[in-house]
């Protein structure tokens, strides 16, 4: 931001300063140009008065000899011819080829005759002031004065507009600096905000007024986003231990129960252990889900190759006592940007939702790979699939295809990709079955990756 505001300040001063300074330049040099040329004809016509009476009676006049000499000293070279083009007067070398001087001769107004170094006049001269010709001056002056005042007219304006343009990048710094370092202030703020440091605000006591407000608005609302997280967490809290003591005590008395009872009663307890322990997986799928939603963990780097070869260990004797083939695919060493322990508890539930999918027989396979950007993971069996109807609800909470599923597991992994800046899709494997395919974001490779969590932790 700050070198986009100084470019524009100085792109603007560079147009005012041209648009003023060239014509400005321009019309002073043609204004000394001007001056010069009335100069030298001024010169040529003083020459030529003086000249009027010895030309006209023959004679020698001291006072325009004394005129030449004066004109050669100046640096000038001036010329007194007669009608006939012979030289009265003069300073030495001829100053105009015959065919010009005999042109000069019949011309009735002052003539100029520009060339590269020097500005050649020729001015009549004329008896008593009438019209009859007698002769004419030719005064040929260097121009070397008015070149070098002209270079020095533009140097001086070169260098008053580049004084002009330093002044304006200096402010031009000073105000994208004053502009810029709130909003990127600010923003460092969101971004710290959005990795889960909610003691984050925004202190700002300098630019603009607009950017101040904004910076307040932003503290109101991170003190009360962390006023609400903290009390959803407290609740989470509350509710695991308010919901899951009762439900262990229940399960417990139901255990006492079922041990002197007869065996129609038996099975009715084995029907409640069942609904038990059915509410029990939906109280921690639904506590799961929360904290998913509200997670302000700070991401770290996971070897995601790693924890997926840790999870399909995890799971290999399930999927052989249910005679289902579990085979991961890592070619490379992939390393990811996530909460530690999320990677995990997303594969954990995918394997657990395709075993219950998968017939004996039947194979699961989960692949691990990097593209240009991002992390790769699928989870592909071969078991019953879904219809396009189910996998566009699948990630809604309680949308389940099997009788004993609470519903979700879909809905755990939606969250926790989610909250890890990943996306996560379904669709149809080849040959039948679902494939998930979670995509998540890549980690720099500047420090070391943790390692998968404990399969304890998890």
């Amino acid at each position: 931001m700050t070198s986009r505001i100084v470019a524009a300040v100085l792109a603007l001063i560079t147009a005012a300063l041209a648009s003023m300074a060239i014509p400005l330049g321009l019309l002073t040099a043609a204004q000394d140009r001007r001056d010069f040329r009335a100069d030298t004809l001024a010169s040529a016509q003083s020459t030529a008065n003086l000249a009027e009476e010895g030309i006209g009676d023959g004679s020698s006049d001291p006072l325009l000899s004394r005129a030449i000499r004066d004109l050669g000293r100046r640096g000038d070279w001036a010329g007194v011819y007669d009608a006939t083009g012979h030289e009265v007067a003069g300073t030495g070398p001829a100053l105009l080829p015959t065919a010009a001087l005999h042109a000069a001769l019949r011309a009735a107004a002052p003539r100029s005759y520009p060339a590269a170094r020097r500005l050649t006049v020729t001015v009549p001269i004329r008896a008593d002031g009438g019209h009859h010709i007698i002769g004419t001056v030719v005064l040929s002056r260097s121009t070397a004065t008015l070149t070098h005042r002209i270079v020095v007219l533009w140097a001086l304006i070169g260098v008053v507009s580049l004084a002009g343009l330093l002044a304006a990048a200096v402010i031009a710094v000073g105000l994208a600096r004053w502009a810029s370092r709130p909003i990127t202030t600010l923003a460092d703020a969101a971004r710290r905000l959005g990795d889960g440091d909610l003691e984050t605000r925004a202190v700002i006591r300098s630019g603009p007024p607009e950017v101040r407000r904004l910076a307040a608005a932003f503290s109101t609302m991170a003190a009360r986003l962390q006023a609400l997280i903290h009390g959803h967490q407290a609740m989470v809290a509350d509710v695991s231990h308010q919901v899951r003591t009762p439900l262990a005590a229940l399960r417990l008395r139901l255990d006492l129960l079922a041990q002197d009872c007869d065996e129609a009663t038996a099975a009715e307890l084995a029907g409640a252990q069942e609904e038990i322990g059915r509410l029990t997986r939906l109280v921690n799928g639904l506590l799961t889900v929360a904290r998913a939603e509200h997670s302000t963990a700070t991401p770290a780097r996971i070897a995601a190759n790693a924890v997926a070869a840790d999870r399909a260990a995890a799971w290999r004797p399930a999927a052989e006592e249910r005679s289902v083939t579990l085979a991961i695919v890592s070619p490379d060493p992939v390393t990811v940007q996530a909460v530690d322990g999320h990677l995990e508890q997303i594969l954990d539930n995918l394997l657990a939702n395709a075993l219950e999918a998968v017939p004996p027989g039947g194979t699961i396979t989960l692949t691990v790979k990097a593209t240009a950007a991002l992390a790769r993971l699928t989870v592909a069996d071969t078991g019953r699939g879904m219809t396009a109807a189910q996998q566009q609800a699948a990630f809604r909470r309680f949308a389940t295809g099997s009788p004993g599923g609470t519903g979700l597991g879909l809905a755990i992994v939606d969250r926790l990709v989610t909250a890890n800046g990943g996306t996560v899709s379904l669709s149809d494997t080849p040959g039948g079955g679902l494939t998930v395919t979670i995509e998540l974001p890549l980690s720099p490779d500047r420090a070391r990756p943790r390692r998968p969590a404990d399969l304890n932790q998890s």
